[in-house]
């Protein structure tokens, strides 16, 4: 099992959509969080991208020198770029990490966002675009092992001569990650990539994407990871848990509320629909928001993308957690608010239970005392033992 952390490059809260308790997203706290969640075990961290975040390109690359082991899972959108150039800087940031770059390929989101960009692709034909964009960027990656050139004529993309001089270090190229609920992005998820993740949902409902998902690829000849996208908020009892829920959203008025999903409303994203929905499933007020056992919906009513949570004591978090990975699920990406205190919290909590290396103590190393404290030794003790 994977477990991921997230760098909330957009900004840190201990309360939805309030200036109090909140953090600026600046370079010394995006640092911490990463030396935190790589000192702690996390197989890597997930870097967000949109015009609300730092570039996750750049965020990473700044975090290769403070972290050891900690894999960068970097957000790439095929429509801002071109491939020659994305395939460039993923062979140049795997290879200054040593094999710690993992792409995660965004193709949703927001349209007018993306207008914004100067993308102007409506939903089916930015996952057309996205999946001619792997098909060059992988070629180019590939060939750099032998120095060969890329020649390729596409609807959407043109190389002559493409060539990489310096290759990437993971071979043939760095694990592609992606997520997406509508049709045309599990066809794409079939056919290209190599982990599929998708926002929490009831096990009901993302156990139906993985059986298509994995019903796809095996037409393609393939075999998809799976993987689920989650906040947590875990704490040592159910009803401590619940506060610590009801605590995030206090500061939400209804009009703030409003506002937020009449803008996730208007966007194409069907995983945001699906969002959208799990709220508003039977009537549920601002009160009823526990749409599946332990599964809340409270952090999406101003969040736009993962709106869901796990929320409980260490035993039903794990249950729910086994309950993904009965379907499947090898890759959890998680988050909770504030980040930096979470991934601590969550590590120490269930780390132990779900068989997660930490890195804290070496294997065979025995933990000793005085476990943060001054240790009070008997006077017969000798002055190395009390030391």
């Amino acid at each position: 099992m994977d477990i991921f952390w997230y760098i909330p490059t957009h900004g840190d809260s201990r309360y939805l959509g309030a200036e109090e308790g909140a953090r600026v997203a600046n370079f010394d706290y995006i640092q911490q969080i990463g030396i935190a969640a790589d000192s702690l075990g996390y197989h890597g961290v997930l870097i967000p991208t949109g015009r609300s975040c730092e570039d996750p390109w750049i965020v990473a690359a700044s975090l290769i020198n403070s972290t050891k082991r900690l894999r960068f899972l970097v957000a790439l959108r095929p429509g801002l770029t071109q491939p020659a150039l994305a395939a460039r800087m993923t062979a140049t940031l795997d290879r200054l990490s040593e094999g710690r770059l993992l792409i995660n390929l965004v193709a949703g989101g927001d349209a007018q966002e993306l207008a914004g960009d100067g993308v102007f692709l409506d939903h089916s034909a930015r996952y057309a675009v996205s999946e001619e964009f792997v098909h060059v960027w992988e070629a180019l990656l590939r060939a750099s092992r032998s120095g060969a050139a890329v020649d390729y004529e596409g609807r959407h993309f043109r190389l002559s001569g493409g060539k990489l001089l310096f290759p990437p270090f993971q071979s043939p190229r760095p694990p592609l990650y992606f997520g997406g609920s509508s049709d045309a992005a599990h066809d794409l998820a079939a056919r290209a990539v190599d982990t599929y993740l998708t926002w929490g949902e009831p096990p009901s409902a993302v156990g139906e994407k993985f059986a298509d998902i994995k019903a796809r690829a095996a037409r393609c000849g393939r075999n998809v990871r799976l993987g689920v996208r989650l906040h947590v908020i875990v704490r040592p009892t159910e009803k401590a848990a619940w506060i610590a829920a009801e605590s995030l959203i206090s500061r939400l008025d209804d009009r703030m509320i409003e506002n937020a999903q009449a803008t996730f409303s208007k966007m194409d994203s069907i995983g945001q629909q699906r969002m959208i929905s799990l709220r508003k499933g039977n009537g549920r007020s601002r009160d009823d928001l526990e749409v599946s056992p332990n599964l809340w919906t409270g952090v999406g009513l101003t969040r736009g993308g993962a709106g869901t949570a796990l929320v409980g004591d260490p035993n039903q978090i794990e249950a729910r957690i086994r309950e993904y990975e009965a379907l499947g699920a090898d890759s959890f990406v998680l988050s909770g608010y504030p980040h930096l205190e979470e991934a601590y919290r969550f590590a120490e909590l269930m780390f132990p239970r779900l068989g997660i290396d930490g890195h804290g103590v070496l294997p065979g190393e025995k933990i000793t005392g005085p476990f943060g404290s001054v240790a009070v030794m008997p006077a017969s003790s000798s002055p190395s033992a009390a030391s």
